[in-house]
C-alpha cells in the first residue's frame, strides 16, 4: 500500500527538549517505521519547522520523510499553523499529482484541514487522527477549532480514536460513528521490557512522571501528592532541567510549588530525556505517576507497564491502558490527596506493586504491542479505501 502520513504541526524527527516537540512526533515516527517494516511504501510529509531540517530523509527501505515549506521555518502556534494551510495544501497536491498515494493519514486537526484541501483531486482515501480535541482539558486552541474538527471528521473516510474516551468525545462532536475506529498507540514491547539496564537509585522509593512542565501534564498534582508520600522521591522527565527554571515560567511554577509544599529536596527535574534513555529511567522507578488533565493515548503508562512497573494514573484516555486494581490504580484528575493515597497504598504492599507490574506487562504485550496495532491500523486503511471507492463509484453513477 502507498501511504502518505501528514504531520503539519510537528516533525517526526523532532527530539525531546526541542520547541514544539510532543508525543505526537514519537507516535508518527514509530507508526511510519512499523508500517514500512511491514512492507508498505510510506512517505511522511511534515512542515519544515527548523531551517536545519533536511528536505528528504530515508531512515529505512520503504520509508521517506520529507519536509515541506509552509510559513516560517519555526515552531508555530495553532493560529499561525492555520494560516499555512493553503500553501501546504498546494505543495501536497503538487507532490501527490506526481507521486499519487493510495491513502493519506492526517495527524492533528491542522493536518486534517491541509489534507482535506488537497486529497480529493488526487483520488486518495483519507484517515484522520486528532491526538487531542478542542475544549477537553486546557487544550482549547483558536476560535473555530471545534467546528474545523467537526468538518474534518465528517470529510474523512475513517477517523482513528486513540481511546474509548476519545471515541465518546468524537461522537459528541457529531463525528459519524460508523466511520470511527479505536486503535491505541502501539509500543515496542522488546525495547520496553522488565529486564534491561536501569539507573541506580537509593533505598527510598522512586516515583516517576514523564511529562513536560505545562499545567496540562499533571506534574503539579504529582508534586503536591509527594507531600503525602513520606520518604519517597519524585523524578520528572520532560521539558527543561531545573537549572533553567528562570527561563521557563512553567518550570519556575513547579519549583515554587515544590518549595511551598516542602518537597523541593525530594524532587528532581531532569529536563528532556532522550528516548533511548527513558527505558532505563522507567526501570529504576517503583511507580509511574501519570496525572495529565488531558491524555488521548496513555503511551507513558503503557511503556511503564511493559517494563513491569505499577502505574497510578488519572482516568480519561488512560482508562484503556490502566485497569484499576489490576495493572495499577486510577484516580480522578486534579485530586493530589487521592493521588498520594493511591501511591501510598501501592508502595505499602510489595506484593501488590509486583503484581501490578506483572499484569501490566501481560496487558501491554497482549493488547498494545506495535505489530498488533499495525495490523489494526492497516485494517482501518482497507476500510477507508473501500469507502472511498464506493463514494467515487456513486459519484460516477450519479453524474
Amino acid at each position: 500500500m502507498r501511504i502518505s502520513i501528514v504531520s503539519a504541526n510537528v516533525s517526526p524527527l523532532a527530539e525531546p527538549g526541542e520547541p514544539g516537540w510532543c508525543g505526537q512526533a514519537v507516535r508518527v515516527a514509530e507508526l511510519a517505521d512499523a508500517l514500512a517494516a511491514s512492507g508498505h511504501q510510506v512517505s511522511v510529509l511534515a512542515r519544515r519547522d527548523d531551517p536545519a531540517r533536511p528536505a528528504t530523509v530515508e531512515p529505512r527501505p520503504g520509508l521517506t520523510i520529507r519536509h515541506l515549506d509552509g510559513g516560517p521555518a519555526a515552531p508555530l502556534s495553532q493560529e499561525r499553523l492555520v494560516a499555512t494551510v493553503p500553501e501546504l495544501a498546494g505543495r501536497l497536491e503538487q507532490l501527490w499529482q506526481a507521486e499519487r498515494p493510495e491513502l493519506v493519514h492526517a495527524h492533528h486537526w491542522t493536518s486534517g484541514l491541509t489534507v482535506g484541501a488537497a486529497v480529493r483531486d488526487v483520488g486518495a482515501a483519507m484517515v484522520q487522527t486528532f491526538h487531542s480535541l478542542a475544549g477537553i482539558g486546557p487544550d482549547v486552541g483558536p476560535a473555530g477549532r471545534a467546528s474545523a474538527e467537526r468538518a474534518v471528521a465528517r470529510s474523512a473516510d475513517r477517523v482513528v480514536a486513540l481511546s474509548e474516551d476519545e471515541l465518546f468525545s468524537l461522537v459528541q462532536r457529531r463525528a459519524p460513528r460508523s466511520r470511527v475506529r479505536v486503535v491505541p498507540a502501539g509500543i515496542d514491547t522488546e525495547a520496553w521490557r522488565p529486564d534491561g539496564p536501569s539507573l541506580r537509585r537509593a533505598e527510598r522509593p522512586r516515583l516517576l512522571t514523564l511529562a513536560g512542565p505545562a499545567a496540562e501534564g499533571g506534574v503539579d498534582e504529582a508534586v503536591e501528592a509527594l507531600h503525602g508520600v513520606s520518604g519517597a522521591e519524585l523524578y520528572v522527565a520532560g521539558g527543561p532541567s531545573a537549572e533553567r527554571a528562570g527561563d521557563d515560567p512553567d518550570l519556575a511554577r513547579l519549583c515554587a510549588l515544590a518549595r511551598r509544599v516542602g518537597v523541593d529536596r525530594r524532587v528532581r527535574f531532569l529536563g528532556a530525556v532522550g528516548r533511548d534513555d527513558v527505558p532505563r529511567l522507567v526501570r529504576s522507578c517503583n511507580v509511574l505517576v501519570s496525572a495529565p488533565r488531558q491524555e488521548s493515548s496513555g503511551t507513558a503508562a503503557l511503556e511503564a507497564m511493559a517494563c513491569g512497573r505499577a502505574v497510578v494514573a488519572t482516568v480519561g484516555g488512560l482508562r484503556d491502558a490502566v485497569v484499576d486494581q489490576v495493572t495499577g490504580v486510577q484516580v480522578l484528575p486534579g485530586r493530589p490527596a487521592e493521588l498520594a493515597a493511591a501511591v501510598r497504598g501501592v508502595l505499602a504492599d510489595p506484593g501488590t506493586c509486583s503484581g501490578f507490574g506483572i499484569a501490566g506487562r501481560d496487558r501491554a504485550t497482549s493488547r498494545f504491542a506495535r505489530q498488533r496495532v499495525v495490523e489494526s491500523i492497516t485494517e482501518v486503511y482497507r476500510e477507508a479505501l473501500a469507502e472511498r471507492a464506493t463514494a467515487d463509484a456513486d459519484g460516477v453513477a450519479s453524474g
